[in-house]
């Protein structure tokens, strides 16, 4: 294992290359990556970059944002078969005819689109983010979601809203089960449940603290209690194993019973690819300067508003 971390490192001086990884990685992925972090840290951090090339692993859209901010850089995937449901469950044709139907409302998309789908945007958001945001505007602001409904959901609760909502959701993030969840509690009554609002509401009812990625992994750090229950793809136990060693992370099972709510898309990159991406400069995304254009304006101004 330590050859090919040699490797990578070494192809990342040759290219200039800086490497970026989401949480949901794998984590030998994640410990050889410069930079690690959820869809708004990543964001953030793609915007400053000095290098000439970009490599990222996570998946096609965070990509495509990155690409969007940075074009004058070489953006690489390792998979470029590494693609996401919930962006999957929001085609642009569809959401540009939903919006057509409402031509009066604020479009907010949730960063986890197609770039076809943030040009057709007013603003983009993150978990992280997305609470903010909406708070921006006035209270009267008519609001269309999209795509993902729990979120959609958790947030006009939290913000007292009535946006209209996409019904789009995340294949890791629906199928936790709350059978296994109450079971867990029971087992283990000191343990406190953390959640992504991505999860359904019979999840977040039961969560003692709902937040992005970056919010659980600051929860459990900062926590005095020693168990927590993990309602969210279990690569950010990695974080936050890494952070507190000497507390326990468990992982929620999905409905089939088993702790393996990996993300499939996530998953398809790998040392080997990372190598191939870095020797070969492919993958590499690419994007027409038109549409780059239109999703560069959403995406400034949810950055403008973080």
């Amino acid at each position: 294992m330590s050859e090919i971390f040699t490797r990578i490192e070494q192809l990342k001086r040759d290219r200039n290359a800086v490497f970026l990884a989401h949480y949901y990685q794998d984590p030998d992925i994640q410990d050889v990556a410069d930079f690690v972090g959820d869809s708004l840290a990543l964001a953030q951090i793609a915007k400053e970059v000095k290098e000439d090339v970009i490599l990222f692993c996570g998946v096609h859209f965070m990509c495509e944002t990155v690409k969007i901010i940075n074009p004058n850089k070489r953006v690489i995937l390792p998979d470029l078969n590494a693609g996401c449901s919930l962006a999957d469950s929001a085609p642009a044709s569809s959401i540009k005819k939903w919006i057509d139907l409402h031509p009066k409302y604020t479009v907010i998309s949730y960063i986890n689109c197609s770039a076809e789908v943030k040009a057709l945007s007013d603003i983009i958001c993150t978990s992280s983010n997305a609470e903010n945001i909406i708070n921006s505007l006035p209270t009267d602001e008519e609001i269309l979601f999209l795509p993902d409904r729990y979120l959609g959901s958790f947030l006009n609760n939290k913000t007292n809203r009535n946006m209209l909502l996409w019904n789009g959701t995340c294949q890791v993030h629906e199928i936790f089960s709350e059978r296994e969840l109450i079971r867990l509690k029971t087992r283990h009554p000191e343990a406190l449940v953390l959640a992504h609002p991505e999860c359904d509401e019979n999840i977040l009812r039961h969560s003692d603290h709902i937040g992005s990625t970056t919010s659980i992994i600051k929860f459990a750090h900062d926590s005095k209690l020693e168990k927590f229950i993990i309602a969210t793809e279990p690569g950010v136990i990695h974080q936050m194993e890494k952070e507190s060693p000497q507390k326990t992370f468990i992982p929620l099972p999905s409905n089939d019973g088993c702790a393996c709510n990996e993300c499939p898309h996530m998953r398809l990159n790998t040392l080997e690819k990372i190598v191939n991406a870095l020797e070969n400069m492919e993958p590499e995304i690419k994007i027409n300067e038109e549409l780059r254009l239109k999703a560069l304006k959403p995406i400034e101004r949810m950055l403008a508003l973080s």
